[in-house]
């Protein structure tokens, strides 16, 4: 009788395997309650129950998915792999059957039963036990699957159950078939099944090479059949019948002819035709090279759509799609009358850098329209690959074009207007660096001979005119950049919105919501509340979202019969749109001590910033709070560091550092603030704090500062001007080397504005320190 014993260990779950006593193998352990029984079994002796899942597929098993019979071991190693998984060297110990789960929770632990082989031999164990060595001897002779020096190791072993199980680890059984064998506890069983599965196993390996036989002889006829079938094609050829392949050869010849391909793309179209000619059909590399003719047929090698050149339809159909953006319509419009006057010019490759919303995509689209191009646009977001874009090499399975030549076939036309879709979002990783390989997209001088890994041979991008679009132009790299044309879009004023809002959007989501023009009427006035108390974008598509849904409001209003007609003014905003989201830096009603104003730039446009300074008693302790970035920090010690140099000229105390703690607060805190154009407002607080004069109210500066007070240009004035405006304020005093951006300002916002621009911060403090001697 077999020997039994109750025990508790952890329990791993097994797919697709099955472990034997006395085996030793690897398993690799990946799944979370696996790792954790493991760790407890190293806590416990290193025993561990080893059982298999009934469906492999099951990725997270209860005690129902499990065979109750598995087999107790010892695990004797233990490795973490680089991938997170654990490598184990486990060695079968006995048989065990499942009682009952102790715990399922985070990892299975389950009370086994053991059975212990009984070792003692009669003459019976003994008989079989010969009979297996000599159909095992057989097997490996046969089959040649396991080698001669495994039998020998096998020969001298003299414990029945033993080697039963070292005989059945080594057969090539079913999952099914080895669990039967593991539950036959009674040794003789065992045996007896082993034999019969030896028997087996004889016979169909016997079977296999009479099969192996008659492949051979068949292989020999399928290759007489192919010679046989070449002839018939000649034959059919010289009666001009047209079936089978044959027939599908010519129809492609016949396409290859009418692509308009150059003569080096019809050389090797005609060469990959013939190799397609000579494989059979049920070739693998039949279908690859169908699919490569396919590709070469469907490509617009010389299709061109005629350009309708006309300057002044093509600013009527700007005009009409967008309101504002006059510098980017104005280069539109110069490369068409360049273009009608040459009638030939290579395709300019513009950059729109710009934040969400100002219509970058839309007017590429418009830009196709005026040229009476096709449009096309790939989305690069995202993409790491290089092979995107220059497509996988036909050795690969799945091999295609890239990006760029896909787009090309979309299109139909060597020429159309070519969209690369947020080209700042490209990244790299091992597979390669996309934006290297867009350098020879984006380069004139390089693109007429574009090469794609899949189609290679040569394609010509010349004639097409690439427009990418950006959010961030410190995200492109500097060969890339310089191979563009950049132009900023730095988003719409408050009254571009209230014109596009008129004009476009309001009349879009009307039709968009089964509303007539006099069911709704939004006032003017409202559209500017929703643009300065409801949105805080440089773009439109919150304005137009909020727009959306005073016509969902509407809609509801007039179909539940409340009124007929419905007007959204200022007043009544919001009842539609809840309360003002929004808040916008307003003017001081009074001069300040120690409180200057700042222009802000922000991916929303612009904005005022206050910024406050006060005195305390200490020594020199110089506090800078309101989550501000590393540049404004800078600013501030350079702006702190001018005042220290110059506070005589201020009428300052020299050793004001020694007597006062310094704290510099930037107030919204939780908004993170950054850039150099604070400095001129850091050192007019300053000095205004220490002299202990208010700044006037109605002054907002910007610029960056040098420890010798030199007032540096900076960026976003149009923006940083119209959120002055906007705040109240009346004069701004902004850089000497920024007066050539006041053209871009619009003009109703110039004639309501003083500007002074400076070169030194002395100048700034003269006007903007109320006691101090204006110069203005």
């Amino acid at each position: 009788m077999n020997e039994q014993q109750r025990i508790i260990v952890p329990l791993l779950p097994l797919r697709g395997l099955l472990v034997f006593p006395t085996m030793v193998l690897h398993l690799d352990v990946g799944r979370e309650k696996s790792v954790q029984a493991l760790e407890k079994a190293m806590m416990n002796d290193h025993f561990i129950f080893l059982t298999t899942q009934k469906d492999t597929s099951i990725e997270d098993p209860t005690e129902d998915d499990f065979f109750e019979m598995g087999t107790l071991t010892q695990v004797k190693q233990m490795l973490k792999l680089p991938n997170g998984t654990f490598r184990v060297l486990v060695e079968g110990l006995k048989r065990g059957k499942i009682e009952k789960f102790l715990r399922t929770d985070e990892y299975f632990e389950v009370r086994i039963q053991t059975y212990e082989n009984e070792e003692v031999k009669d003459f019976e164990e003994e008989a079989l036990m010969r009979m297996i060595l000599d159909l095992f001897e057989q097997y490996i002779k046969m089959s040649k699957k396991v080698s001669a020096e495994t039998f020998a190791s096998v020969q001298d072993i003299e414990e029945p159950g033993r080697l039963a199980d070292i005989v059945a680890s080594y057969l090539p059984l079913k999952l099914k078939d080895k669990q039967d064998l593991l539950e036959k506890v009674n040794v003789k069983d065992r045996m007896n099944a082993i034999i019969t599965f030896l028997n087996n196993e004889k016979e169909v390996i016997q079977l296999e090479r009479k099969i192996g036989q008659r492949v051979k002889q068949s292989m020999e006829r399928t290759q007489k059949e192919y010679y046989l079938r070449e002839q018939m094609k000649a034959i059919q050829k010289e009666l001009g019948e047209k079936e089978g392949k044959s027939s599908e050869i010519e129809k492609l010849k016949e396409k290859i002819g009418k692509a308009g391909m150059p003569d080096h793309v019809f050389e090797a179209a005609m060469k990959e035709l013939d190799r397609y000619e000579k494989l059979p059909g049920t070739s693998a590399e039949s279908a690859v090279i169908r699919n490569y003719l396919d590709w070469l047929i469907a490509l617009p090698w010389t299709t061109e759509t005629k350009d309708d050149i006309n300057i002044k339809r093509a600013e009527r159909i700007l005009n009409e799609d967008h309101y504002g953006l006059e510098k980017v319509k104005e280069r539109v419009l110069e490369y068409l009358a360049v273009q009608q006057l040459t009638n030939s010019l290579k395709g300019p490759i513009l950059c729109l850098v710009g934040p969400p919303g100002v219509g970058k995509t839309s007017l590429a689209r418009s830009v196709a329209r005026s040229l009476n191009r096709k449009f096309v646009r790939v989305s690069l977001g995202g993409v790491r690959d290089e092979s995107e874009i220059r497509g996988h090499r036909r050795t690969y399975v799945g091999a295609m074009p890239g990006r760029i030549i896909q787009g090309m076939r979309k299109a139909g036309t060597i020429n159309p207007v070519f969209l690369l879709d947020e080209i700042d979002k490209m990244s790299n990783d091992f597979r390669g660096d996309p934006s290297s390989a867009m350098l020879e997209v984006l380069d004139p001088e390089q693109n007429k001979n574009f090469s794609d890994h899949y189609i290679e041979e040569t394609y010509d991008l010349s004639k097409v005119m690439f427009i990418a679009t950006a959010n961030d132009l410190s995200t492109i790299p500097g060969p890339l950049r310089d191979r563009m044309e950049i132009i900023s879009i730095a988003g719409y004023t408050e009254i571009e919105k209230l014109h596009i809002a008129k004009n476009y959007l309001i009349k879009k989501q009307l039709k968009e919501h089964g509303l007539q023009k006099q069911q709704l009427q939004i006032r003017d006035d409202a559209i500017l509340s929703i643009v300065r108390y409801f949105t805080r974008e440089a773009g439109v598509r919150g304005l137009e979202r909020q727009i959306a849904k005073i016509c969902r409001k509407t809609a509801k209003i007039i179909t539940s019969g409340e009124k007929k007609r419905v007007i959204v003014t200022n007043k009544n905003i919001e009842e539609f749109l809840g309360k003002k989201i929004f808040h916008y830096g307003q003017a001081e009603k009074e001069d300040q001590v120690g409180v200057a104003t700042g222009l802000a730039y922000t991916a929303f446009g612009g904005d005022t910033l206050q910024i406050e300074v006060s005195l305390a008693p200490g020594k020199g302790k110089l506090v800078l709070t309101g989550k501000l970035g590393d540049v404004m920090k800078e600013s501030a010690q350079a702006a702190f560091s001018y005042v220290r140099s110059s506070a005589e000229k201020f009428g300052i105390d020299p050793m004001f550092h020694e007597k006062y703690d310094i704290h510099i607060h930037v107030p919204e805190g939780a908004v993170p603030k950054d850039g150099p154009s604070a400095g001129v407002t850091i050192t007019t607080a300053l000095v205004s704090a220490l002299t202990g004069k208010p700044v006037r109210r109605e002054v907002g500066m910007t610029g960056e500062v040098t420890l010798r007070g030199r007032v540096l240009a900076i960026g976003g004035l149009k923006e940083k001007t119209l959120s002055a405006h906007r705040a109240g304020l009346t004069t701004i005093i902004l850089p000497k080397d920024n007066e050539r951006d006041l053209d871009d300002i619009p003009e109703s916002v110039r004639e309501e504005l003083t500007f002074i621009p400076v070169t030194h911060v002395d100048e700034v403090l003269k006007n903007a320190i109320v006691g101090e001697k204006s110069e203005n």
